[in-house]
């Protein structure tokens, strides 16, 4: 299942900084999104370029760029695999 998020674009900074205002720590946020935390730093600190995996879902959770957060069952339908394939 594939997600469009429709969070306002918003700087690495802008990050950070609502994640202080709220008492938010990286790891937590990571945590309770199933992300990587060690990820979501690289990704806030700019050493990834988030074009795909996780550091792009990353990225769009944050609201660092737009897209769509994917999923298994969207990376089947891309490849034209069913849950039926996966049967047998």
């Amino acid at each position: 299942m594939s997600s469009t998020i429709s969070i306002p674009l918003r700087t690495a900074g802008e990050v950070r900084s609502e994640f202080e205002r709220l008492g938010i720590s990286i790891s937590e946020w990571a945590l309770a999104n199933r992300v990587s935390a060690p990820l979501a730093y690289q990704v806030l600190s700019g050493k990834k370029r988030c074009v795909r995996g996780q550091c792009h879902d990353i990225a769009v959770l944050l609201g660092l760029k737009v897209g769509e957060v994917r999923s298994s069952a969207n990376l089947k339908s891309v490849f034209g695999q069913s849950d039926e394939a996966d049967m047998h």
